[in-house]
């Protein structure tokens, strides 16, 4: 049996989309043959990955506005339900509405020129409308993966999940808030699938390596640039042990939505009022090679997120056995036991940020059973197979 897949990512390959192509390389390890859709393409400034332009070349964006194909739409629209959902929700899902019809429209006719039954889509914004759209115009199938809280993805949430064959949900704390939010509204079927890593690629090139006291302590984050991220907690704690002290400098890689112009120019702003010039680096958006190899020469990893649904990036950190600093944040806690393959501290507290760097850098020895530790929690649950194995069963076993 042939298996054909339509794949649908917004604004793909984006920088924090090394994730979806590590799932795809294993849906296509596995015999599927995907078909890589998205609603239009990333801004020039988050095209970092090495990937990206085989990436791009092979994906169908649905996003463009054309006014032949949404009047062909017209016709076969679910005008009431949606008008009903319209007048619960407002204005901003007339909009969304609006603006998806011609995508909706794009996705049918892509799908039956290729012979697609059944569109994953990763995520519940814009794209997972569209999706539920075209599946009441007679289009495919479809089912959703939700990354994070339900209120990230825009209106007309009880329609997109109605209409989804199936769901994946990447934590279980994100699952019970689905069922308290939408409980007449979900699929039958609901899996709990956080993405993974290629743990044969992100992998230690040796036994973990501590910072010997003669030498700089080499701490590295990775994460979007936004205030969520905490960078500007991490910016502080980094300032606290410099007067403690302690010779230490800081890498962050991402990039800000706007492609530099947005809330890097921020932070670049807070670098110069903490007296950081020289011992903070913004690296912008750089590729999974690269950032994988500052994990690796790095002696702890630290992401100081207010709110993160599960933590991608630090998953990496786990696999190439670099000491993983976390906050106790959103889903967080499902990802890095504290004490056990990790630590965690509390959100928006530089202080208590600061204090677990040192008690680490001052323990190489509970430094290098967290190296250990947190490969095997990587290995053991979160390899990016997992997904594809999900998505294959949900897809074909039930046939």
């Amino acid at each position: 049996m042939t298996r054909k897949l339509g794949y649908l990512v917004p604004q793909f390959p984006g920088q924090t989309h090394i994730f979806f192509w590590r799932e795809i390389a294993e849906l296509e390890k596995r015999g599927v043959t995907v078909d890589l859709l998205s609603t239009r393409r990333p801004p020039p400034g988050l095209v970092a990955h090495d990937w990206s332009a085989a990436a791009m070349a092979r994906t169908t964006y649905l996003g463009r506005p054309d006014i032949g194909t949404a009047l062909s739409a017209l016709p076969r629209l679910p005008y009431g339900e949606l008008l009903r959902e319209v007048r619960t929700e407002g204005k901003a899902l007339a909009r969304d509405v609006a603006v998806s019809v011609p995508a909706a429209q794009a996705l049918i006719r892509q799908c039956r020129r290729r012979g697609i039954e059944h569109v994953h889509v990763h995520s519940c914004g814009r794209a997972a409308l569209l999706a539920a759209m075209a599946r009441r115009m007679g289009g495919p199938r479809y089912s959703l993966t939700l990354h994070g809280p339900l209120s990230d993805y825009g209106p007309g949430q009880r329609f997109k999940w109605r209409h989804a064959a199936f769901a994946s949900i990447i934590t279980e704390k994100l699952r019970a808030e689905m069922q308290a939010d939408l409980p007449d509204d979900l699929p039958k079927r609901l899996f709990i699938q956080p993405m993974g890593v290629d743990t044969d690629v992100l992998a230690p090139i040796g036994p973990y390596r501590p910072a010997t006291k003669a030498e700089t302590l080499r701490l590295f984050s990775c994460g979007r640039l936004n205030v969520v991220k905490g960078h500007q907690d991490l910016m502080q704690a980094v300032r606290t042990l410099l007067d403690q002290g302690r010779d230490v400098e800081l890498a962050i890689a991402g990039e800000d939505d706007d492609g530099g112009s947005g809330y890097h120019t921020g932070l670049e702003a807070r670098i110069a009022e903490l007296g950081l010039t020289g011992k903070v680096r913004l690296l912008g958006a750089i590729d999974a090679s690269a950032v994988r190899d500052h994990i690796r020469a790095a002696h702890l990893f630290v992401l100081a997120s207010w709110h993160e649904p599960l933590g991608v990036a630090l998953m990496e950190a786990m696999s190439c056995g670099t000491p993983t600093i976390g906050t106790n944040a959103g889903g967080v806690a499902e990802l890095i036991r504290d004490g056990v393959d990790g630590v965690l501290v509390p959100p928006k507290s530089p202080g208590s940020l600061a204090a677990a760097i040192a008690a680490l850098a001052d323990d190489p020895a509970r430094a290098a059973r967290l190296s250990v530790a947190g490969r095997t929690r990587i290995v053991e649950g979160f390899h990016a197979g997992r997904g594809a194995d999900m998505l294959i069963s949900a897809i074909w076993g039930q046939q």
